[in-house]
């Protein structure tokens, strides 16, 4: 199968393009046409016969200046552009602002099987939204075995391995005020190459598993506010069985990281031992985190201090006669 968006799923979007409304105008044969890309093409030099600039799996726009274009020409002319111009590997063509589209549109892209759709939307407005859309759909996605919460308006993703306590440690931080995005299983995007957005699949969302007292619903018992449907991950907490005579990190200094669809994002390793409060060290991580990407780097700063305290003592020379100089 090609990759892409095929225009019958993007026109039955509802939940994620709610105010597009989509209406099939002409070319109903050609919805499992894909649309490879969120750039859009607008048809106005091609429909004057400069058409080497149209890409293939590139929707098209069709506003008031095509129309007005077409309108100006006669009716065997308008014939002759649209069948070039639908000739191409075209996905489909977006009618924008509810115009009425010349009859010679709506015959080509019956013969072409290229769906022609209609939006109300005016044309910047339906370009904003369908990009925004496209962008959502064709972003590259998997899977990640952990818990991703919204501490402190930071999308955190707890990680490691099964059994560890994830899912309790994000029910505590749930009853200590913030928010559960995915228990379990999280659904991970890359937004323009450079931002990952985690969400829960639809079917388990605001729920999770807990050992000993089964699937509890999160909305049900802590109310709406307990929940978000998505959030970006800006940082990874990977939760690791404490193993005596291992060396962990006591200061912090370094920074470690690791990578979401080839997109690097800070790691923070908290060993787990019996009673060590995980929910409190996940939320002290999120503030920690958050005061770094703010210039106040604790470990640093403290490193600094103690390094100029030690140069101020290896300045002071010890006195001939006893004292100091």
């Amino acid at each position: 199968m090609s990759a892409g968006v095929t225009v019958g799923s993007l026109v039955g979007l509802r939940e994620e393009a709610p105010r597009l409304n989509f209406e099939v105008l002409a070319g109903g044969a050609g919805l499992d046409r894909r649309i490879a890309t969120s750039f859009l093409q607008t048809i106005g030099l091609a429909l004057a016969g400069i058409d080497e600039g149209l890409r293939s799996g590139h929707a098209l726009i069709f506003g008031e200046s095509e129309g007005r274009y077409l309108d100006g020409l006669a009716a065997e002319g308008r014939t002759d552009v649209l069948a070039r111009l639908l000739a191409r590997d075209l996905p489909c063509i977006v009618v924008t602002g509810d115009l009425d589209p010349p009859a010679e549109l709506i015959a080509a892209g019956d013969e072409a099987a290229v769906p022609v759709l209609r939006t109300a939307l005016p044309t910047a407005v339906a370009m904003a939204r369908l990009t925004t859309v496209l962008e959502e759909q064709l972003a590259p996605r998997d899977v990640r075995h952990g818990v991703l919460v919204d501490v402190l308006g930071l999308g955190v993703l707890v990680t490691g391995e099964s059994g560890i306590g994830k899912s309790e440690c994000a029910l505590d931080l749930v009853v200590r005020g913030h928010r559960l995005v995915a228990d379990d299983a999280v659904e991970v995007r890359c937004m323009g190459g450079t931002v990952i957005v985690g969400r829960s699949p639809e079917f388990t969302r605001h729920h999770m598993e807990i050992r000993g007292l089964g699937i509890v619903n999160v909305t049900d018992l802590f109310g709406v506010a307990a929940t978000r449907a998505s959030k970006r991950i800006e940082l990874v907490v990977r939760l690791e069985r404490w193993e005596p005579g291992r060396e962990y990190d006591r200061l912090g200094l370094e920074s470690a990281t690791t990578d979401i669809l080839d997109v690097s994002l800070p790691l923070v390793i908290i060993p787990v031992a019996t009673a060590r409060n995980l929910a409190m060290l996940v939320e002290v991580a999120a503030r920690n985190h958050l005061l770094r990407t703010r210039g106040r780097h604790a470990a640093r700063l403290l490193a600094s201090r103690l390094e100029r305290r030690l140069e101020a003592l290896g300045d002071r020379q010890p006195d001939p006669e006893g004292g100091e100089s």
